[in-house]
């Protein structure tokens, strides 16, 4: 009788007392995942059975746990929201130029590369007359180092740069050493296997090993260290760093009369330790600038490295779908008996250099790309109702189109300018190795092939930044392993039945093949774009 009692005294007041219950289990937690999470709370606030039903007249607590949940979805349905303020123009502009200039910075070393190979006939890894043995020797343990410390380059950045944005620069500077250090052990390993593998094969002359082993050897550490200069937006140090050496190479080899490799061997040196002490001094200067605060626990290396294997694997393949045309062309021994394993074709590798000066303004475009989507994909959160997916979807696709068709008509129009400056300075300046890029069949022909190659090439980066930005790593692999795939057995089946310079196909299949493929998995991103946000959060 009393509890009845109690319940008809409470009935006129009960659905203000229910709010306000709801108030304050919504005060503990915003957003309760189901009804038992709010029986939970309840019970922390001192709720039973016996109170939950003379207060409101319920069975017990889960069924007014189960009244709250209800009261609580339709608060959230019916609360609006806010829209977010727009960015100005003049701010807009200044971010995506910045980004911009922040893509280009990247590629500047390569730029810098060409520029003192075509004035002073050398760079800090390579040289105009060099003998075929060195040059395959370099050439191999150029590419060697590319694809042994793609996947660590990328693993640094995705961790490193991942506890940097939240301040923590002491958990960044001690998984990206960690990193450093097992890429460091790994040359070890490489190294000593190549000299063992030698020993039983006998692939070079030990004089050839050595120097693979050297430039292989430096150049890890010169990339290891550049990745760690990206995420900390330093990426001008490394073009300093680049030409300080180029300075290096030209005081010893020009001024001073040593050989070529001494002075290139010795420059590469002073590069690697200068790198390892300016990134080791870049972390000391960033954290002591980082708020001071409760550092949170590093996670187990064994998560670490399980986490970040997906980005490892990109990068080897990356790296490997960028070079493996190359090694194709240059193990092709149709014409002549080759004295090695592997020749190298310098008619081959001179249309390749020049072509990948393309990349330079997409890579930037590229930046822009991301950054402008992040912020329409931030901006989407706050502006449409969970039952507006399906415009949301839609409006992606179609900006994703817009976008597309921008970076492609700029990639081939970039690729179509190179040619024709090039052509027009090549035909008024009286360069040799200038002139043999379009006097030269076998140079032109594989010029064309891999600017167009690298033009497609530059729209799938474009997709994986994109990718890569929503959490999809393995969306990214399932787009480049087959377009590796298709590079090695169409560049090796050309380069044997048509010639070594054929070889290029396999980078424009392979290309083209990474492109389709991450177009495809874009759009299935951006076609359930509501599901890969939650994912990705």
């Amino acid at each position: 009788m009393a509890n009845a009692q109690t319940v008809r005294i409470a009935a006129p007041n009960k659905e203000r007392m229910l709010d306000e219950l709801l108030d304050e289990v919504l005060g503990a937690h915003m957003q309760p995942e189901d009804r038992y999470e709010i029986a939970a709370i309840l019970e922390s606030f001192g709720w039973n059975d016996d109170r939950a039903s003379q207060t409101f007249g319920v069975e017990d607590v889960f069924a007014l746990a189960s009244d709250l949940w209800e009261r609580s979805l339709a608060r959230v349905r019916y609360i609006p929201f806010a829209r977010p303020e727009k960015t100005s123009f003049s701010k807009l502009f200044v971010e995506l130029v910045r980004t911009f200039l922040r893509g280009v910075i990247f590629a500047l070393p390569m730029a810098l590369s060409v520029f003192s190979m075509l004035t002073l006939k050398f760079s800090l890894w390579s040289y105009e007359y060099l003998s075929v043995e060195l040059a395959t020797a370099i050439a191999i343990g150029t590419i060697l180092s590319f694809v042994t410390v793609g996947g660590f380059t990328q693993a640094i950045a995705r961790r490193g740069f991942f506890y940097i944005i939240q301040g923590h620069y002491n958990m960044a500077r001690r998984v990206t050493f960690h990193f450093i250090g097992i890429g460091f052990l790994l040359c070890i390993v490489i190294s000593v296997g190549l000299f063992v593998l030698n020993a039983l094969i006998q692939m070079f002359p030990y004089s050839m090993i050595g120097i693979i082993i050297l430039y292989f050897f430096f150049l890890n550490m010169i990339w290891l260290s550049v990745t760690v200069m990206y995420i900390l937006k330093k990426e001008l140090l490394f073009s300093g760093l680049i030409l300080v050496g180029i300075a290096f190479v030209y005081v010893l080899f020009d001024v001073l009369g040593l050989n070529i490799i001494v002075s290139q061997v010795t420059s590469l040196f002073i590069v690697s330790l200068a790198s390892i002490l300016i990134v080791i001094r870049l972390f000391q200067h960033a954290e002591r600038k980082a708020d001071i605060g409760i550092e949170p626990k590093m996670p187990k290396m064994s998560v670490t490295l399980y986490s970040t294997l997906p980005y490892f694997a990109y990068g080897f393949l990356y790296f490997s779908l960028l070079y493996v045309d190359r090694v194709m062309a240059w193990s092709t021994n149709n014409e002549f008996t080759m004295p090695f394993l592997m020749w190298f074709r310098g008619d081959y590798e001179l249309g390749l250099d020049f072509a990948l000066l393309v990349l330079i303004v997409p890579m930037g475009i590229a930046e822009v790309v991301l950054a402008k989507l992040m912020m329409d994909v931030e901006v989407s959160q706050k502006s449409y109702w969970g039952d507006e997916t399906a415009k949301l979807n839609r409006n992606f696709r179609t900006m994703y189109f817009n976008r597309l068709a921008i970076i492609g008509g700029i990639a081939l129009a970039t690729a179509a300018a190179l040619y024709l400056v090039l052509k027009y300075a090549f035909s008024s300046i009286d360069l040799p190795i200038g002139q043999s890029l379009f006097a030269n069949s076998t140079t032109h022909f594989v010029f064309i092939a891999s600017l167009i190659s690298y033009a497609f090439l530059s729209i799938a980066l474009m997709n994986t930044v994109i990718l890569f930005s929503l959490s999809q790593p393995f969306l990214v692999l399932q787009s480049i392993w087959p377009a590796f795939l298709g590079n090695v057995i169409s560049g090796f089946l050309s380069s044997r039945w048509l010639g070594y310079e054929f070889a290029v196909f396999g980078l424009l299949l392979g290309a083209v093949l990474f492109m389709v493929l991450s177009i495809r998995d874009v759009l299935k991103v951006f076609g359930n774009l509501d599901y890969y946000l939650y994912a990705a959060t």
